[in-house]
Order: structure tokens, then sequence, then C-alpha cells
């Protein structure tokens, strides 16, 4: 990279302590640092008014306090008519789809890796910055590497499975190479005021995390009562909307049985909930759609690797079969209980992050005849 002081990185700032060490390290190291927060959309009907969790007024002046004691610029960006028409949007359209979607990873591909970084390279920086627990390396072959984080239990390798090469070029990850409790020792030798602040958490835009409530108050009609329903198509009760119901999910379906009942699947068409048994639930096998290979080229024969089939999950051993139209098919060694529609399924090759897809379907989990 050369003299770090020619090289402008902007810095992703959310007012938590990992953006905010992140920051800190690269102004220790020398280069042209600047701040920049995005203000995101949030539902005005919350309590407190419409503040996306990610962006608060206290975090926002956390942010730039934050800015103004490493002497570094702060700028916020606009960020709330694009993220409420792309992230908010889908959320609803997949829920309304019957499929349980991760904003996060479209937040990656849509906002921060192209909304964000866009603006920040805008600003003659070389670099958008985050404080994401990941590494980027560079293979022998020149191409740039995803790699998880040193800290296992707080990478998130998972949900930047949608960077490519143009986008990996351009992102520095600063605490990927450390774990979280040095984070927060770095921010106490730093004098960061967030050294102590708790982790933000998922879906920020709902500013209570109550997702089933925001679905009732945003899309209303796909909350509306149905059949619940074994394969066979034998009727055993009434759901009280889809969204308040997860794949394997056992308790709370308010059906009597001769066995235990797991949630199967979800047909949006015909408003109705499949229930199953424990024999009936889960697959070896599973399709993705909209796959990202991080490398840029799709992978001219199929491969063994690992895969994650949700962000907490453990990677698990499969066969990986490259597939037209952006989409792949994977078999497990073993029968998977919790593959869910719109969730990522993510390829690892020990700790490199080889690229994702969007869980599309099941091989069991179908519509009913």
């Amino acid at each position: 990279m050369g003299n770090n002081a020619d090289t402008r990185v902007v810095v992703a700032m959310s007012g938590g302590v990992d953006s905010s060490v992140a920051a800190a390290l690269l102004v220790e190291q020398g280069y042209d640092v600047v701040g920049m927060m995005m203000r995101l959309w949030s539902e005005p009907t919350v309590a407190g008014g419409a503040h996306n969790r990610c962006c608060t007024p206290d975090q926002m002046s956390d942010a730039r306090r934050i800015a103004n004691k490493l002497g570094i610029p702060f700028y916020v960006l606009d960020t709330q008519d694009v993220f409420r028409s792309t992230i908010v949007s889908f959320f609803i359209e997949q829920h309304r789809e019957g499929v349980t979607p991760n904003p996060c990873l479209e937040c990656n591909r849509h906002i921060r890796f192209d909304y964000l970084q866009r603006n920040a390279l805008a600003l003659d920086a070389d670099y958008l910055a985050t404080g994401h627990y990941a590494r980027v390396a560079q293979g022998d072959d020149g191409r740039f590497l995803l790699k998880k984080g040193l800290d296992d239990a707080k990478d998130q390798s998972y949900v930047l499975s949608v960077m490519g090469q143009e986008q990996l070029s351009h992102a520095l990850f600063p605490v990927g190479e450390y774990a979280k409790p040095d984070v927060r020792l770095l921010a106490e030798r730093f004098g960061l005021p967030t050294a102590s602040k708790k982790d933000s958490q998922d879906l920020c835009f709902i500013g209570d995390g109550n997702y089933r409530r925001f679905l009732n108050e945003h899309a209303p009609e796909m909350m509306s009562a149905g059949p619940i329903m074994r394969r066979s198509g034998e009727i055993l009760g009434t759901h009280e909307g889809l969204p308040n119901y997860t794949i394997g999910q056992r308790k709370g379906l308010g059906v009597q049985y001769s066995e235990p009942l797991f949630v199967l699947g979800m047909d949006s068409a015909r408003n109705t909930l499949i229930v199953g048994t424990a024999d009936e639930l889960g697959s070896s096998e599973l399709t993705a759609k909209r796959v990202n290979w991080v490398s840029g080229e799709t992978p001219s024969e199929a491969f063994r690797a690992e895969v994650k089939i949700r962000y907490k999950a453990k990677p698990m051993p499969a066969l990986i079969e490259p597939l037209d139209d952006d989409r792949m098919h994977i078999t497990f060694d073993m029968p998977m209980r919790d593959i869910s529609a719109g969730q990522g399924a993510v390829i690892y090759d020990g700790d490199v992050c080889l690229g994702g897809g969007v869980i599309e379907r099941t091989r069991e989990v179908v519509a009913l005849a």
C-alpha cells in the first residue's frame, strides 16, 4: 500500500465498539481516515420516534465524539430511502412469499458494499473499512480471499459472502485479526467511551425487535389465519399467520397429535402451514439461487467443502454442484433439520469463504398436491 498517510480510508461508523476500534487502529497505523455513518430508515410508529437501532441519536453522538477524539472528519450519509426501498421492502416481500430472509446479507449486498462503498470511493478513498469480524487476504494468483475472523465465535464472513473481487479490493476489516475481548481492551487503551457498549442486534429497522408486530402493522394481510396440515392433506388445526412460525418449530403450534409435530414448511399460495413428525423434518439436499462466488468465477465442476445454512450454524461437509442461472445444488453428508428457504447457504474451504447463495427449496418441502 505504500505510505499509509497517502491512503484514504472511510470507516463505516455505528457508534459501537467494533467500528470505533477499527477507526482507532487505522488512525494509529497512519492512514488518512474519514468517519462516515449512514442514517437508515426506521418505522415511525415505534415509541421514541423513527430511529433505526443502528443510528439512534445516542449512537450518532457517540460516533461523532469518537471521530472528534481521533481527530478525523465525520459525515452522515442519508441512506433512508434506498434502505427502505431495498432492505425493508425485501424483508416484507420475502415473508409474503413464505420464506425467512436474512436482511443482513441483503444490506451488505446492496447498502454497505455497494451504496456506501461507492460513496466512500467518491470521496477519493481507497478503502471502505467496517467493524466486521472477517479478514481479506490475497491468494497466490492475486485474487482476493474472504477469510473468517480470528474470533470464531464472532466471525461474520457469513453475511459478507455476497462480496466479490471489486468489493474486497476496496475493503478493510481491521478488527478481524482480534478476538472480541481484545477489541474491548483496545477500546480501553484508546480511551474510547464505547469500550463496554453492548453489541447491536439484527433487524435494526424494527425499533422494538418484534418482527411479527412489524409485519402485522406493515403487511397485515399475511398475518391471516389458515389451515395447519399434514403432507397427506389431513387438517389438524388453524395457524395464526405464517410469519409467526419457523422451520423446525415444535412448540406453540396449538395442535394435538399422537407424536410431536414440527413445522416442515409454508405454502404461502394457499396460506397453509405444513407440519410433520421428526422423521419428516429436514433434508440432505437444497438448491440455492443468486449464488455469488467470491473469486468471480463459477467452479467448472462439483466439489466438496463445508456449508453453513444460517449465521450461527456449524459448517457441515457437503458436495456442491454449480448450476446454470447463478444457482447451485448442495448435498450434505447427513440430513439437516432446519434448512430454511431465504437463509444463506455459505460455502467454506477451511477458513476461506468461497461464496454463497439464497436457499431456494429443499427436496422434501414442496407445495401440497
